[in-house]
């Protein structure tokens, strides 16, 4: 029989493009009006338009591709998205050659169009030009940034109070090594700022999608510590309250998101030890960052080397919209360590200060953030009957490891954050993390990864020097009390006026 099939697919792309339109035109527009405060978002959209061969009537063309140019000072263009508002103008469709060619056509309109930006404007007022391209033809826009144009930017209703002094023993050390995070962000740069689970006051998971643009802005990073005769284990976590796209189906997009980053450093008698490797979180995928230390492939291949800012902090990037987390530099990242700037769009850098601060705008640098302590904010309450009466927990379930690893005090946990708007409980706290790739092949069970990071890594990596993996302290599994923890504090001069290069 003859394979018609797969032809047909192939020939089905030439049967739709056949008869599009010629490009004639461009046209660039702002969403609702060409007027912005400083600091405030505005989208930008390109329309684009041509002729059927044979006719005279000006047809709208689903068109996408645009270069985007601002001028020096004149703002920031995100990456470009699909328009998120009501379309005016229908769109020009070719004469219908069929079901599957209307299916792949309306497919093709989804999720590949992209055609807006979104503008962050500058500080300074004024009236500056943008520029779009696209296949040879130009449109230019002036935006006028001026504090007397409507606001766009909804009140917080929501901000919190500086935390009292932490009593934490590993609190130093945890301060010493906490990252530098690159933050990408998009269409909703709210979305992609750095928060915390109770940003608009409550504790439900299932108002925090909607509460996101209204939500305190102050950032926070989550944190937890683990301890074995050689090693500490640093757990941070990044907490959003969406995961977002232009284009969400299938559990693509969820109301709460949470990753993050596992540190393990050496004791070597130097009162913060040594940093030997840096394993980050990406949508259920785990990657290895390393020093200058001998370490090698084991279930996972080494990514990469650490980046360091600022001297002891090493660098991640995080994607904006879906969150996953990358180390600093490397083919994931797009954002350069050396240059202090993103390749995609804006983005917003953090660094620990001991302050929950508030971007000023989506390209902001050096905003400073939180700890909070994950036994204290989340654990605890987890495991009690509040995680579930409040709506802050759910999915509840067995953690039972692999390798004939220690288990936790509990029957079941918090498989997952409550949330319920696009789709339902996808966001985990770290103990209901897993890694694709070795929970596959039955190496780590579910939650196994931030649970028991000891024994994780040792798994994931080859040290050539020992690796303990009998804990000292990790009081998720139940064991132990914290021991004597370094006590140098952090210097802020090294913080803030530091330059990037090796840690110290």
């Amino acid at each position: 029989m003859r394979p018609w099939r797969p032809v047909g697919l192939l020939l089905l792309p030439l049967a739709l493009f056949a008869q599009n339109p010629t490009l004639t035109e461009i046209v660039l527009r702002a969403d609702p009006e060409a007027q912005v405060r400083p600091l405030e978002t505005l989208p930008l959209q390109v329309l684009a338009y041509g002729k059927v061969d044979g006719g005279a009537d000006r047809v709208r063309m689903e068109l996408g591709g645009a270069q985007w140019t601002a001028p020096e000072g004149g703002g920031w263009l995100s990456k470009p998205f699909r328009f998120q508002g009501a379309e005016n103008e229908n769109f020009y469709q070719p004469p219908d050659k069929g079901f599957a060619s209307k299916i792949f056509r309306e497919a093709t309109s989804r999720f590949l169009l992209q055609d807006t930006a979104l503008y962050t404007a500058p500080e300074k007022e004024g009236t500056y030009r943008i520029q779009a391209s696209l296949e040879g033809k130009t449109a230019t826009l002036d935006v006028v940034v001026s504090s007397k144009a409507p606001s766009r930017k909804p009140a917080e209703i929501r901000s919190f109070s500086a935390e009292q002094p932490s009593q934490d023993p590993y609190r130093s050390l945890v301060e010493h090594w906490s990252p530098f995070l690159a933050q990408e962000t998009w269409f909703e740069p709210k979305a992609d700022y750095l928060a915390r689970f109770d940003l608009d006051g409550d504790w439900s998971g299932e108002n925090n999608w909607e509460n996101a643009p209204v939500g305190s802005s102050q950032a926070y990073v989550y944190y937890a510590v683990m301890e074995t005769d050689t090693h500490w284990f640093l757990i941070y976590n990044f907490f959003h309250p969406r995961d977002y796209s232009d284009k969400c189906i299938a559990g693509s997009c969820h109301e709460n998101d949470n990753e993050g980053l596992i540190l393990t450093v050496r004791k070597t008698g130097a009162p913060f030890g040594r940093l030997e490797a840096m394993e980050t979180l990406a949508h259920n995928n785990v990657y290895s960052y390393v020093d200058d230390a001998p370490i090698h492939n084991g279930e996972h291949n080494v990514d990469g080397a650490i980046d360091y800012v600022y001297g002891s902090h090493p660098a991640a990037f995080i994607e904006s919209g879906g969150h996953g987390v990358y180390g600093g530099s490397g083919s994931h990242s797009r954002y350069s360590v050396r240059d202090d700037a993103f390749s995609a769009g804006p983005g917003v850098s953090y660094i620990y200060k001991g302050v929950a601060e508030r971007p000023k705008h989506a390209n902001d640098r050096m905003v400073g953030y939180e700890l909070l302590p994950i036994w204290d904010q989340w654990w605890l309450r987890a495991q009690e009957g509040s995680g579930r009466q409040d709506r802050t927990f759910d999915a509840y379930y067995r953690y039972v490891p692999a390798g004939g690893r220690p288990l936790t005090r509990y029957q079941e946990i918090a498989g997952s954050f409550w949330g319920r708007t696009e789709s339902e409980n996808k966001a985990k706290p770290f103990w209901g993390w897993h890694d694709n790739r070795t929970r596959k092949k039955g190496v780590l069970a579910t939650g196994q990864w931030g649970l028991d990071p000891a024994y994780a890594v040792s798994r994931d990596l080859r040290f050539e020097e020992p690796v303990s993996t009998q804990y000292i302290f990790n009081p998720y599994l139940g064991i132990g009390a914290p021991s004597a923890a370094p006590t140098a504090p952090v210097v802020g001069g090294a913080i803030l006026t530091g330059v990037a290069g090796s840690q110290q």
